[in-house]
């Protein structure tokens, strides 16, 4: 939790988060996503300086529990002070416990966003889906947070200006953009009317424009020009390998076929097909049909 110091911003996590997008698409399926089409919404876990802080937090859990589908879990909340905004203790449930940081006494608006990041702990803990590192498993966490619909807490709990800030989870602003905007664009769901902070929206928005480039890479259609001319290039040398701004790789198949591999754009799973001009593939993973000029 940056409470009062320096946002990191940027993209400094990107390629942690696509392979968290990767897992979970293999983990729990395209079909287990897509049930998930429906983002938490304001109403639900909303929080005001009336509600008594422990039944609040209390509904708030409940509903979030409701959300990723884990009905046989209950949360036991206490606050303390301690440096992160949260910890939950993993065990073999069904009860949990739960430490907020102090700061929600009297910042109880984002409290729902705290406790969005240690459910899905438990949620990817029953899943037996982790990452090596506490790094890259928190980076998961955020990541499964928001494609999965309660990550737009986390974004609108950023708050930045030139006398303080506050940011949750360990995702840029502008990671947890990206992330939203790749679901909004699988869900058709715009999470900005949610937002409260400015910042926020900002970020999304950043988000947005870094996710639509993933959709305009060769060799998609949708490519630029200066894609489409860099990619004939590489593809006359069969460049090998993917290599930075480059995603994409040639190499013959076992029948000595030329193949072009890239990821795709909304899952990061990579995809291998023939190089002869268009082509219609679709990706085995997460379904999604993609126009190709390979």
């Amino acid at each position: 939790m940056a409470n009062d110091g320096p946002v990191e911003h940027g993209y400094p996590h990107l390629d942690t988060v696509r392979a968290a997008v990767t897992a979970l698409y293999r983990r729990l399926s395209y079909d287990t996503i897509q049930t998930f089409g429906t983002s938490v919404v304001p109403a639900d876990v909303a929080f005001s300086d009336s509600d008594d802080l422990y039944l609040g937090t209390q509904r708030v859990a409940r509903e979030l529990v409701r959300h990723y589908r884990l009905p046989d879990a209950r949360f036991v909340v206490s606050f303390r002070e301690m440096t992160h905004a949260a910890h939950v203790e993993l065990t073999a449930g069904p009860e949990y416990f739960v430490e907020l940081n102090d700061r929600f006494r009297t910042h109880r608006r984002d409290i729902g966003a705290a406790l969005a990041h240690e459910v899905m702990h438990v949620y990817l803990h029953r899943l037996d889906l982790s990452f090596p590192g506490v790094r890259d498993n928190e980076i998961l966490t955020d990541t499964a947070t928001t494609y999965l619909g309660a990550g737009w807490l986390l974004l609108d709990a950023y708050r930045e200006d030139s006398a303080s800030s506050q940011k949750l989870g360990y995702l840029t602003p502008e990671e947890f953009g990206y992330v939203l905007a790749k679901r909004a664009l699988v869900f058709g769901e715009d999470p900005s009317v949610w937002f409260t902070s400015p910042q926020a929206y900002t970020a999304y928005v950043k988000g947005m424009e870094r996710a639509r480039q993933d959709e305009q890479q060769p060799p998609l259609t949708a490519a630029g020009w200066a894609g489409r001319r860099r990619y004939a290039r590489d593809r006359r040398q069969l460049v090998p390998e993917p290599r930075p701004g480059v995603p994409y790789a040639f190499a013959p198949d076992g029948g000595g076929v030329l193949r072009v591999s890239f990821p795709c754009p909304t899952c990061h799973q990579r995809i291998r097909v023939p190089v002869r001009g268009r082509v219609r593939a679709r990706c085995g993973l997460c379904r999604t049909v993609l126009e190709c000029d390979t």
